[in-house]
């Protein structure tokens, strides 16, 4: 069997607990996983810089015992950065139909990019379906309580930020 490497890309901002999910999923099914920060991401202005987002990831990752899994940040294209890490494969996680539809053409732009590179799309726990870090920031910014959705970390992180009720 050959010795399989895949890349988890994302913005991670924040790192959620439906991120860890999919990263310990991913970890059984791969040789190493790579969670990899995408820099110049247009997701708007960004809640953590991307050092402080790899600080955060690499401490989940040594919190959780993953001892396969990584973490990285890459700027300009995903098959070209896999590529350069001798990744076979992309890790994405599909929440709802409206991710795939997101995801499908991208996958495709991928593979038409670099056809020996493969996508693995997993589903994440049932309880992290709705969860995107987008909608953390906002019910955060808004005093509402997260804690049971990212990392105990990230919540004193985003605390320290400001912007919600202590």
């Amino acid at each position: 069997m050959p010795n399989v490497k895949a890349i988890y890309p994302g913005t991670f901002d924040p790192l959620t607990n439906g991120h860890l999910d999919l990263i310990a999923r991913g970890a059984k099914i791969v040789d190493h996983l790579v969670v990899a920060i995408l820099r110049n991401a247009d997701k708007g202005s960004p809640l953590f810089s991307v050092e402080e987002r790899l600080e955060m990831i690499r401490e989940a990752i040594e919190e959780q015992g993953f001892k396969n899994v990584s973490a990285d940040t890459f700027d300009g294209l995903l098959v070209e950065y896999a590529r350069s890490q001798g990744a076979q494969a992309v890790l994405r996680g599909l929440r709802a139909i409206t991710d795939y539809e997101y995801e499908f053409p991208m996958a495709m732009m991928n593979r038409k990019l670099d056809p020996q590179l493969e996508t693995l799309f997993m589903m994440p726990n049932e309880q992290y379906t709705y969860v995107s870090s987008r909608l953390i920031k906002g019910v955060f910014k808004l005093g509402g309580d997260v804690s049971e959705l990212v990392p105990p970390m990230v919540v004193r992180r985003m605390r320290a930020k400001g912007g919600a009720k202590p």
